[in-house]
C-alpha cells in the first residue's frame, strides 16, 4: 500500500470529527471520497496529506509513518489541492507552477532545465500555457483551480490528494482534468484520493469509492457497490433511481 490510515480519529476540543477510519490506497489506484457536507471529507484529506496530525491512529506513506518523515520528504511525495487556494501575494501563474518544484530543489537553488521542461509540459497538458504571464489574483475561480491542479502535477507526487478539485470548473474542464489525473495515476503508478460531490464523475473516474457519514466510513467498494439507491437514501437523504448503461452507472434521478 502506498498510503494507509489505521484507526485514525480527529477531534476539535471535545468534539469528535472523525472516528476510527481505516483506509488503504494502492499504487495505480484512484479512490473517490463521497459524503454529505459535514461528513468529515476535508478533515480526512488533511490528515492523509500530513497537514494535520490525527488525535489517534496513524497515517503511513509506503510503510513509513508520516510523523517520522521530514516535511520536505512528504512535500516531495504528496501533493494536496484544496477547494479554493487563496494567497495574500499576487504571483504569476508561472510562479505558482514553479512552487511545485520547490520540494525537489536545494535551498536557494534555481530551477533546472528539467524543472522548466516539466512546467512547460504540464502547462500544455492542463491548458494553462496561455496564461503563464498572468497574475493569479486576476484569474477566475475555475482558472485558479486549473492552475492549482497543474502545480500538483508539476510536483510529480506519488500521491495526489484533491479536495473537490472540479468545484469551479465547467463540464469540459471537469472531464479533462479528471482524465489527466486518471492518466497520471496510470502512467506513473502513483495514486489519487479525490473528494467529489458529483456522483457521476465519481463513477466515471474512481476505481474505488469510500462513503463517509458522521465522520465514519459507512461504505467502501467499487462504484456499482457503493453508489446505490440504499446508500443515497441512508447517507444523503435522497430517494433516487440509478441507471445502469452497459455496466457504467451514469445518472442519478431524483424521484
Amino acid at each position: 500500500m502506498i498510503l494507509q490510515a489505521e484507526g485514525i480519529g480527529w477531534a476539535v476540543g471535545s468534539k469528535a470529527i472523525l472516528h476510527d477510519i481505516d483506509l488503504a490506497v494502492s499504487a495505480g489506484e484512484v479512490v473517490g471520497l463521497i459524503g454529505p457536507n459535514g461528513s468529515g471529507k476535508t478533515s480526512l484529506l488533511r490528515l492523509l496529506a500530513g497537514l494535520r496530525r490525527p488525535s489517534r491512529g496513524t497515517v503511513s506513506l509506503a510503510g513509513s509513518r508520516l510523523d517520522d518523515l521530514p516535511r520536505r520528504t512528504i512535500a516531495q511525495r504528496v501533493a494536496f489541492v484544496e477547494q479554493a487556494a487563496v494567497t495574500d501575494q499576487n504571483p504569476t501563474v508561472a510562479d505558482v507552477l514553479e512552487l511545485g518544484r520547490t520540494p525537489h530543489r536545494r535551498t536557494w537553488a534555481f530551477g533546472s532545465a528539467r524543472d522548466r521542461k516539466i512546467i512547460e509540459t504540464v502547462a500544455q497538458e492542463t491548458e494553462v500555457d496561455e496564461m503563464l504571464g498572468e497574475r493569479y489574483g486576476a484569474l477566475s475561480g475555475g482558472e485558479r483551480q486549473r492552475v492549482q491542479i497543474a502545480r500538483a502535477f508539476v510536483q510529480e507526487p506519488e500521491v495526489m490528494i484533491l479536495d473537490e478539485p472540479t468545484n469551479h470548473l465547467d463540464i469540459k474542464y471537469q472531464l479533462s482534468l479528471l482524465e489527466l489525473v486518471a492518466a497520471h495515476v496510470r502512467d506513473t503508478d502513483a495514486s489519487a484520493v479525490i473528494a467529489l460531490h458529483d456522483l457521476n464523475l465519481a463513477t466515471m473516474f474512481c476505481d474505488r469509492i469510500v462513503v463517509l457519514a458522521g465522520g465514519r466510513v459507512v461504505g467502501e467498494g467499487a462504484p456499482a457497490d457503493t453508489i446505490t439507491e440504499k446508500i443515497l437514501d441512508e447517507v444523503f437523504g435522497v430517494q433516487a433511481r440509478i441507471v445502469d448503461d452497459d455496466g457504467v452507472w451514469v445518472r442519478v434521478h431524483r424521484s
